[in-house]
């Protein structure tokens, strides 16, 4: 596609962090980190790259880490733990209902739920497994928070935020680190794996992986560049 404009980059840049992924999606398709040129790292915590006229400052740290995030959320396998005996879900009819049609949604968070069908309504449900980590203890209100999700996005694959901020914390401390020199071709996979992720534009935690510098086109208008060509 076509390299976007000055002023469409330039927003996007300023827009508040909400609405930063939105407004990058919009301007700059991800199949052009592939594309791009890294120039090289400036301060050991950044990349300067280049597409088209258009100038990047991509976070080293916050981009390798997305990409190691997202590459846990798929490949993890989670642990679990079998409860002693079945412990009975007490939830409402409707949340149940909404369980029910989301069983795969669950086992992939770590809940294995069994259906008891002759059992009445808000009675049917009970609970065989847990998702199990040394640092992080899951219990029912974790399945309360799951259907609470699930209500919101029907038929999506949410994570539980415990499980999520899991992965975050893991994909941080693997990653390339600010204050790491880095060799160019270590510089040019950051940048192009940007291109195979779900959502690029920011970590985990929230921050930017990049911002637009500039466009080098608007320097040829700028009075240092104007002055200089006045004395040639």
């Amino acid at each position: 596609s076509a390299v976007p404009s000055a002023g469409n980059l330039d927003r996007a840049a300023r827009v508040a962090g909400g609405t930063l992924e939105g407004e990058l999606r919009r301007v700059l398709p991800k199949e052009a980190f592939r594309a791009m040129q890294v120039l090289g790292q400036f301060n050991l915590g950044f990349l300067v790259a280049r597409r088209g006229s258009d100038l990047f400052i991509v976070d080293q740290h916050a981009a390798d880490e997305k990409a190691r995030f997202e590459a846990l959320q798929k490949s993890t396998m989670l642990h679990t733990q079998r409860l002693i005996s079945p412990l009975p879900l007490h939830l409402t009819a409707v949340d149940e209902l909404t369980v029910i049609d989301h069983l795969p949604a669950f086992k992939a968070n770590g809940f294995e739920v069994q259906v008891q069908p002759d059992a009445p309504p808000t009675e049917r449900l009970r609970l065989l497994t847990l998702p199990f980590s040394r640092h992080t203890v899951f219990g029912v209100r974790d399945v309360h928070e799951l259907v609470a999700l699930l209500a919101e996005a029907p038929g999506g694959q949410p994570r539980l935020p415990k499980l999520r901020d899991m992965f975050a914390s893991r994909a941080c401390r693997s990653a390339v680190m600010i204050g790491t020199a880095l060799e160019q071709h270590k510089m040019r996979t950051i940048v192009a794996q940007l291109a195979e992720l779900e959502q690029p534009w920011n970590c985990p935690h929230g921050r930017p992986t990049l911002r637009h510098l500039i466009d080098l086109t608007s320097l040829a208008r700028t009075r240092a560049a104007t002055g200089f060509k006045s004395l040639k």
